[in-house]
Order: structure tokens, then C-alpha cells, then sequence
């Protein structure tokens, strides 16, 4: 999607937005150069903070490849959030419903008319105590599978430093100026999985491919090594559980 075509909405958005952006934040942005110009992909996204989807959509706006995020589908139904959702062309998501695939299908839909389609491969704010991306959902790789469209990793930090993603009061901590970070890197090599089919077991493994390409590139952000396995919040669930049940059973 060229720059001409963003649309009257999407430009309203950044009306909006990106000043107070401007003004309140720093920027270090890295890896334009690997979003592509024309043509569908796939960006898999990092997620950190309730303010991060701005930063990111601040950073890909300005490359003139504008991103149609997969979000909650109640919130299509809020009032002016809402009507910006819809008239920007992002793609609700009916979580645990017949409807459910619906999204699947929009994003394939979107990607083949030469769109980009934004995951956060883990399908929610991190949970791991140090910020690491967690384990991913494998959405990102069933729909790159099927389109073979690019999967242009992209890591941010910075937003959570503003907007700390699970804190008590969720307000902005603007002081020092933060800086915010997002570096998109060369797409990930899926080819390997290509002709193949699709089990869970594929999926799962190219997932993992994807999570880590972004984790390397936020290795990069933030100077530091992250852990070997990335947390798994499912996982840490269960096992929360089975203390809670041991404990109750003493």
C-alpha cells in the first residue's frame, strides 16, 4: 500500500497522534529499509506496554506502508476508538467464538490485495518478569505459511518504561524523557516450511523462528543477553496451580 493510498482515517490518526508523540518522546528508529515497498507481508511485533502499538504504528506509518493490526473485537464497539478501528481497516478478533476464523480470513484477504498485517505473536502483553518476549501464538506463522507473504520481525522498548504494562495506575511516567526504540530487521526465513504441511508441530517450530528474530533484534535494543527458553505463560499457569493445589492439600 503506497503512501497515497493510507487513507482519510489513517491520516486522521496521525493527526492525532503523532504530535503529542513528537513532543513527549524521543525516537531511535532502525530498519526502515527492510519494510517492504509494495506488495503484502506480515510484521511480528514485540508487545510491552499498553502505549507500544502507537509507537510502533508511529515508526511503519512513516514508511508509507501503513499496518492493519488484529484487536479485540469489543473494542470496535467503543465509541470514537472504535470508529477510528473501522475506518482505519484493522481486524477484529472474536476470541473463543464461531466467528474466531474471521480473522484469519481478513488477514489472508488483506496480505493478498498487497497490505501488511500486524501480529503480536504473543497475543498479549508480556508476562515475563523481565520484559523478554514470551513464547508465541503460532497465528503469525499459519497465515505467513499459507501467503508465503515476508514476516518482517520488528522489536520496540522504551513504551514500557512510559507505561509500565501491568502497573497499579495506568498512567504516563513522562519524566526523564523517554526514548522510544523500534527496529524492524531483514524477514524471517521460513522457506524451509514452505510445501509442507501445516501441523501443529510446524507451525510450532516456525513460530519459534519468528520469536526469535525478534528477540535477537531487542538483544540488540537493549545490550543484554535474554534467556535461553522464553517464558511461557501457559506453562507458568499450570504450574502456579499445581503449588496452589499442593499447598491446599498439606
Amino acid at each position: 500500500m503506497s503512501r497515497r493510498r493510507i487513507g482519510f482515517w489513517y491520516r486522521l490518526a496521525a493527526v492525532i497522534a503523532k504530535p503529542p508523540l513528537l513532543v513527549l518522546f524521543k525516537r531511535d528508529w532502525r530498519g526502515m529499509e527492510h519494510i517492504p515497498a509494495d506488495g503484502g507481508f506480515i510484521t511480528a511485533v514485540n508487545h510491552n506496554s499498553y502505549l507500544d502499538p502507537l509507537s510502533y504504528a508511529h515508526f511503519q506509518y512513516n514508511t508509507g506502508r501503513v499496518p492493519r493490526f488484529l484487536a479485540k473485537a469489543g473494542l470496535f464497539k467503543v465509541g470514537f476508538v472504535g470508529t477510528m478501528l473501522r475506518g482505519t481497516g484493522q481486524i477484529p478478533v472474536y476470541r473463543e467464538t464461531t466467528d474466531a476464523l474471521d480473522a484469519f480470513r481478513a488477514a489472508v484477504a488483506a496480505i493478498e490485495r498487497g497490505e501488511c498485517v500486524a501480529f503480536y505473536p504473543e497475543g498479549t502483553l508480556t508476562r515475563d518478569p523481565a520484559m523478554w518476549p514470551m513464547a508465541g501464538k503460532t497465528g503469525a506463522a499459519r497465515v505467513a505459511l499459507l501467503t508465503r507473504a515476508p514476516v518482517i520481525p520488528v522489536a520496540q522498548w522504551g513504551a514500557n518504561l512510559a507505561m509500565p504494562p501491568y502497573a497499579k495506575e495506568k498512567k504516563l511516567r513522562l519524566f526523564p524523557r523517554k526514548t522510544l526504540t523500534v527496529v524492524a530487521g531483514p524477514p524471517v526465513d521460513l522457506s524451509r516450511f514452505h510445501g509442507v504441511e501445516p501441523t501443529n508441530e510446524v507451525l510450532r517450530e516456525a513460530t519459534e523462528e519468528i520469536m526469535r528474530a525478534i528477540t535477537a533484534l531487542l538483544e540488540d535494543i537493549r545490550g543484554e543477553k535474554a534467556p535461553a527458553e522464553p517464558y511461557d505463560h501457559r506453562m507458568a499457569r499450570l504450574e502456579q496451580r499445581r503449588k496452589a493445589a499442593g499447598e491446599e492439600a498439606k
